[in-house]
């Protein structure tokens, strides 16, 4: 293996054999015509990347992806139904949160034990223990079991260990979500220190923005398989579009709102492109029909996210406009729109000047994608429910 890679994974597989009962697993070892009892579930499927040296790679998947049987896989915990993990270097890691320690010694024991599975003597850990405690800064509670700690205090002194070892290799699931914000940040500082020392990072997370912010490149796991690996705010925009797609409403056709007064029809909606991105002009053309002579009238658009949930929504009443006369469209224009990235669907109203009563409603009147707008880091200019506007003074 390349002197400059610390972790290499080929073409592994996992296979787990699962058993309705106890009593099927012993019924299948001893059936003398190995008549099988057991269903066959793979956690991994042909997962083959590698990690530089120096470099920190965010792991994304949802629930049952697999994630945690390629960490435990490159520990060493669980061994590979095939293929091969290699590790190049001391490896520390922060798996399931308390792995490795026992609920009845004391935290101080615990230190001792976790330094004692990772080869050190006790006179060695002895010499880092001052460090360890400071670190974790859990005051007197470290002379006291750890079963009766808080998910936080364990986190905090299983985090201080693993940091604390001289790790070439640190692996991390999901154990700093149970930390508060400021031991999440002193930990985050702590491993760009190890960054810089040429340590790897393997870093597994469903916080996108961490991904981002934080690694170099993602892999996404989908099943057991290897979807993607690429530089980590591509990998993080096709995870969550996948993950957008999955809970996205189906798209209609314009549907009409019963109980209409017919006055005046919405026949359609046009968008001058299928997608934008966050900062570009939209212009809508909308159709209008004038069944029935009407002085004035009000428009409405409303704007509704993926969700179902109404995002904003533009009124000529609001705008104090009173519309007159009978054209056949109406232009609207959005400049520089603050739409964060996301699929979008539009309903157009059309009512009375004081927006008393309804002639036309016209749901699923368009759609349309809105992609992000990528700052010098790749980051996403904006993100929640919209962008918004600002400037900076110093």
């Amino acid at each position: 293996m390349n002197r400059n890679t610390a972790i290499r994974a080929q073409h592994l597989g996992k296979l787990f054999r699962l058993y309705p009962s106890p009593r099927d697993r012993l019924k299948e070892a001893l059936n003398p015509f190995g008549k099988r009892y057991h269903t066959e579930f793979h956690a991994l499927s042909d997962v083959s990347f590698e990690v530089k040296k120096g470099e920190v790679v965010g792991v994304l998947g949802n629930n049952g992806a697999g994630k945690s049987t390629l960490l435990k896989i490159i520990t060493g915990v669980l061994t590979p139904s095939q293929g091969r993990a290699t590790v190049q270097g001391r490896v520390s890691s922060l798996l399931e949160l308390g792995a490795g320690f026992n609920p009845d010694y004391s935290g101080l024991e615990n230190i001792y034990l976790q330094g004692t599975l990772l080869g050190y003597r006790r006179e060695q850990m002895a010499a880092r223990l001052d460090d360890i405690l400071a670190f974790a800064d859990i005051g007197d509670f470290v002379h006291q079991p750890v079963k009766m700690y808080s998910s936080g205090m364990f986190a905090r002194l299983a985090f201080a260990v693993a940091i604390n070892v001289d790790p070439d290799v640190l692996i991390v699931d999901e154990a700093l979500s149970v930390g508060d914000m400021a031991f999440q940040e002193k930990c985050i500082l702590r491993m760009k220190s190890m960054i810089r020392d040429d340590r790897a990072i393997l870093f597994v997370s469903h916080s996108l923005p961490s991904i981002r912010n934080f690694c170099n490149r993602a892999i996404w796991l989908e099943r057991g398989r290897l979807v993607m690996d690429d530089v980590a705010h591509k990998v993080c925009d096709a995870y969550a579009e996948a993950s957008q797609a999955a809970n996205r409403a189906p798209v209609g056709a314009p549907r009409r709102a019963e109980g209409g007064d017919s006055t005046i029809t919405v026949l359609g909606m046009e968008l001058d492109q299928a997608g934008y991105r966050t900062g570009d002009d939209i212009e809508a053309t909308i159709r209008l029909a004038f069944n029935k002579p009407c002085d004035d009238y009000a428009l409405g658009v409303l704007l509704y996210n993926a969700e179902g949930r109404m995002v904003t929504l533009f009124n000529t009443l609001r705008d104090d406009l009173c519309l007159t006369g009978r054209p056949g469209t109406v232009r609207l224009c959005i400049p520089d729109n603050d739409l964060v990235a996301g699929d979008y669907s539009v309903t157009v109203v059309v009512s009375d000047n004081q927006g008393m009563f309804s002639y036309d409603r016209l749901d699923q009147a368009a759609h349309f994608r809105v992609s992000p707008l990528l700052s010098a880091q790749k980051l996403p200019v904006a993100e929640g429910m919209f962008r918004c506007k600002h400037e900076w003074e110093w």
